[in-house]
């Protein structure tokens, strides 16, 4: 194959990235856009020793579910890969998403797996709590939005389908204030200018909003001023945060956090919880089905409550507070000592007195409890997208809970896990649950059991 080169393909199945995946003399093709079904004419666009790249230049056969994406830069922007996919398929390849990587990563038989239908939304638009855009300025305009898929082409986004309105209404008027002031702008490329990030966050339930803004430096003029607008434009706000980033990097985040006015936090509401989100917290993107989530994995637990659980990644004490009133005792941990602190207070302000959280890694809090006579029926885990530690995942493994739940954002992190727990747990059933509509994102529950025997 050549780059250039243009050739007849069909589409066989939907990649972890949202492309279609096609077959040409024997070497997979991915291509952006490509629907299951679909016969194309494609042109190769990069060429890897296992595999190619390419893009649509016609379809011949159309899917019967592509549609036309509501998004006016959706092509541009990168942030959704399946907006011209009709929801209730993307439901379907979403699972099938889950079984490509079971396949790739583990030995398992795929056919005797209980892996059930994705759970959807009612209403699969405006879901997104928070928004992080970041901040350029081009002809003396002040832009807000996300770099261009695979470019620092600073795509311009003023109305987002999958974003609360909440989120864009609040960070088009911070724009218009760095714009009216004449704020400076940072530049990626020179690494200059002041303000680099703005970041609403709405509580969808409480109906809160929190302004952060992210600068290079510590300084920033005409504060009194911005936060006057925002007062007056925005008074919805509760709470207006500074957060200092002079790196040269893409994370968001500086290690350095102050309130400029109002509440350190927002409030919001997830069943019968109240979380205090400050500008760090971690908190789901989508509560409406972080409720369905959380439900699901509560069902896998199996408790009947006595049992002694451990919420493991566990960040401000969501998923073991969500757990704790039909466990016996629940015990979580994270490396992160700011969401100890909230997951204690979060404790002690829903008055969970048998949870604990504790600052430190779960393999080797794990063992310490265990020397001490401490062993958990169930472990819970939440990982980032890297997966679990491998060291946590030994541990799991000498420590033996009765069941493992592990919920997972990334269908190749999980299957690589669940083929090392392989030798001494069974998947009893994975549970799909669409979190983020329209894009190839997938979580999904899995229920673990400990063999008979060990």
């Amino acid at each position: 194959m050549q780059l250039k080169q243009t050739f007849p393909l069909t589409i066989k199945r939907l990649g972890i990235n949202g492309e279609g995946v096609g077959y040409f003399k024997r070497q997979v093709v991915f291509v952006p856009g490509a629907l299951p079904g679909e016969e194309i004419v494609a042109e190769a666009t990069k060429i890897h020793p296992k595999f190619a790249e390419a893009k649509i230049k016609k379809i011949r056969k159309r899917s019967e579910h592509r549609i036309q994406p509501i998004c006016p830069v959706y092509d541009q922007c990168g942030g959704c890969q399946l907006q011209h996919l009709r929801y209730d398929q993307q439901l379907k390849e979403k699972r099938d998403i889950i079984i490509q990587a079971l396949e790739r990563h583990t030995r398992l038989k795929i056919d005797d797996l209980d892996i059930r239908p994705t759970i959807g939304m009612e209403n699969p638009w405006g879901y997104r709590n928070k928004s992080q855009f970041q901040v350029g300025e081009k002809d003396g305009k002040v832009l807000a939005g996300l770099y261009g898929l695979n470019s620092h082409n600073l795509i311009n986004i003023e109305q987002c389908a999958v974003q609360h309105p909440a989120t864009i209404k609040a960070t088009e008027a911070v724009k218009e204030i760095l714009q009216d002031l004449k704020i400076p702008i940072y530049n990626e490329k020179k690494h200059k200018g002041l303000v680099r990030t703005i970041v609403a966050r709405t509580g969808i339930q409480t109906g809160e909003l929190q302004i952060v803004l992210i600068t290079t430096k510590k300084e920033l003029p005409k504060k009194e001023l911005i936060i006057t607008e925002i007062k007056k434009r925005l008074p919805e706000v509760n709470s207006i945060v500074q957060n200092i980033n002079g790196e040269k990097t893409a994370v968001i985040f500086g290690r350095e956090t102050a309130t400029l006015e109002g509440k350190d936090y927002i409030q919001e509401t997830l069943g019968d919880l109240q979380f205090e989100l400050s500008a760090r917290t971690f908190f789901q993107l989508n509560p409406e089905q972080t409720v369905k989530l959380y439900n699901e994995a509560k069902t896998a637990a199996r408790l009947t409550g006595r049992e002694k659980l451990v919420d493991a990644y566990c960040g401000v004490g969501t998923i073991g507070l969500w757990m704790a009133n039909q466990a016996g005792e629940v015990r979580g941990m994270d490396i992160i000592a700011e969401s100890i602190d909230d997951a204690r207070n979060n404790a002690k302000k829903h008055n969970v007195p048998h949870a604990s959280f504790y600052v430190g890694k779960a393999e080797e809090l794990l063992p310490k409890w265990l020397e001490e006579g401490w062993q958990p029926d169930v472990i819970v885990v939440d990982p980032p997208r890297t997966g679990c530690d491998e060291a946590f995942l030994k541990t799991v493994l000498k420590i033996k809970p009765k069941t493992f739940v592990y919920i997972s954002c990334n269908p190749s992190t999980l299957a690589k896990d669940i083929q090392t727990l392989e030798s001494k747990y069974k998947i009893k059933y994975i549970q799909p649950v669409d979190m983020f509509p329209h894009t190839s994102q997938v979580e999904c529950v899995s229920q673990l059991i400990l063999k008979e025997g060990n």
